[in-house]
């Protein structure tokens, strides 16, 4: 097996990561792999020895982007050698070998196995297999096309059902990330996702409690969690196990200040998860729940479990229970045989409905997915329209919801991030709040009473203060 010859010592990476909350978590443990091994985090990929890209496949634009990033890696600093993980990874090793610059290109399959196969010194555990099954066979190839002396070395194989888990590393980050379950049992026309991540798998709740103790001991206020499919977690352990109940687990047994929950889908939103958040201070109100479309008809097409009149009931639910929670969703345009009578049913729906903010995108044909072979597709053109038209109803919504908030009270984090405004925070609902007043530390939680909205940012000051 090709390994790269390298001093642990003097060797550094950059590790960049792509795409949904899950994939950060991976990046995470990823990044931790590297640093117990003894390498050097570089302050760039163009000053690094190996550049390690964890990658998103969710659309041919996340594909683009990382192709993109490999080559101006290459360009900057041709010594370097790159990495490609993830899920395009896994999707198309080969059209990732013949990037100039990539030494190596690790599915999803044996991303618990890099250590192994870039001969790194062990010096942490494996991250543990929390089910107890083998791995698939492993599979090294070279990739075709390229000399011998400097072919990619790709390991990729079938996903096997085990949960390899790596704890999350502990950095400057003030909302780590802990992934609890990963793949989906669903089958979405359009979704490439299980086949790169493979079947609902779960983290046992054991695990899940001692590493929330972990990293409240490390003085995190607030965790997310985070998985492919959350409302699947726990099906593979046992039936009396479910996602409802792993969070009355968390705050019964932890001291955690705030939990947030990063996505769940519509039909997995059950009246008991909605009373738990609307009572439970400590579990921030804060709901991204998947739509995709607002017509019935591309539901059916999408192969999505749910009508629009389920949806709406559930998020009229949380809008009744919690008047300012913030309430997200994922809307698709595009999607082959999408009518303008398809789009604008979709659109009033939207319209009749409290969201907060919405991630827009157009559909992207995914090869092996039921949908990418659909007839009738929608032009590029009428798809961008189509995106443009649902942003500005976000925005509307969006800029509505901020300046419902001024001379509210709200609890927030403070972040890293800083500003000419001030220090920046996160609240409950789901806000970005500037503190012009405020010399609070970052990972601090505070009340905070808003005072004011402009340009799509709140303003406040902490409660016990007066404003300046």
């Amino acid at each position: 097996m090709f390994r790269l010859q390298w001093n642990p010592v003097a060797a550094t990476f950059q590790l960049i990561s792509f795409g949904c909350r899950a994939s950060q978590a991976d990046g995470a443990a990823l990044r931790k792999l590297f640093l117990e091994a003894g390498l050097n985090e570089a302050e760039g990929p163009e000053a690094c020895d190996v550049a390690v890209l964890n990658t998103c496949t969710v659309t041919a634009r996340a594909d683009a982007e990382v192709r993109q990033v490999v080559r101006r890696i290459h360009r900057a600093n041709p010594q370097c050698q790159i990495l490609v993980t993830g899920c395009y990874a896994q999707r198309a090793p080969e059209e990732l070998a013949q990037l100039e610059g990539v030494t190596w290109v690790v599915g999803n399959s044996h991303k618990h196995k890099i250590a192994e196969i870039l001969g790194l010194p062990a010096r942490s555990p494996e991250p543990a297999d929390t089910n107890g099954q083998a791995d698939a066979e492993s599979r090294y190839l070279e990739a075709p096309g390229r000399h011998p002396a400097v072919s990619p070395l790709i390991a990729v194989g079938e996903i096997s059902n085990n949960f390899h888990f790596a704890p999350v590393l502990a950095d400057d980050r003030t909302r780590p990330t802990l992934k609890v379950q990963d793949g989906c049992d669903a089958r979405c026309s359009f979704c490439i996702i299980p086949a790169v991540r493979g079947r609902s798998r779960s983290l046992p709740p054991h695990i899940v409690i001692e590493e929330v103790r972990r990293l409240e001991r490390q003085g995190y206020k607030e965790i997310v969690l985070s998985g492919i499919n959350l409302g699947g977690y726990g099906r593979d352990l046992n039936r009396s196990i479910t996602f409802l109940g792993l969070l009355e687990r968390i705050l019964a047994e932890t001291a955690l200040p705030r939990l947030r929950i990063s996505s769940i889908e519509p039909m997995d939103v059950s009246p008991a998860l909605i009373r738990l958040a609307a009572t439970e201070p400590r579990l921030a109100q804060h709901f991204h729940i998947p739509l995709q479309s607002g017509s019935d008809r591309l539901l059916r097409a999408m192969h999505r479990r749910y009508w629009t009149s389920q949806y709406a009931e559930r998020l009229l639910a949380i809008r009744q229970a919690m008047p300012h929670a913030a309430l997200g969703a994922d809307v698709m345009v595009g999607f082959p045989g999408e009518t303008e009578h398809d789009h604008q049913t979709s659109a009033r729906f939207i319209d009749s409905l409290p969201f907060t903010y919405l991630h827009v995108f157009p559909f992207s044909p995914r090869p092996g997915t039921p949908a990418a072979a659909l007839a009738n597709p929608v032009s590029s053109h009428v798809a961008q329209e189509r995106s443009r038209e649902l942003r500005r109803l976000a925005a509307q919504k969006h800029r509505n919801f901020l300046e419902s908030q001024i001379g509210r009270t709200l609890s927030v984090l403070t972040l890293e991030s800083t500003s000419s405004d001030g220090r920046s925070a996160l609240s409950t609902n789901y806000l970005k709040i500037s503190l012009p007043a405020s010399a609070a530390p970052p990972n601090a939680l505070l009340d905070v009473h808003v005072a004011r909205a402009r340009e799509g940012t709140l303003y406040g000051y902490p409660a016990e203060t007066r404003a300046t």
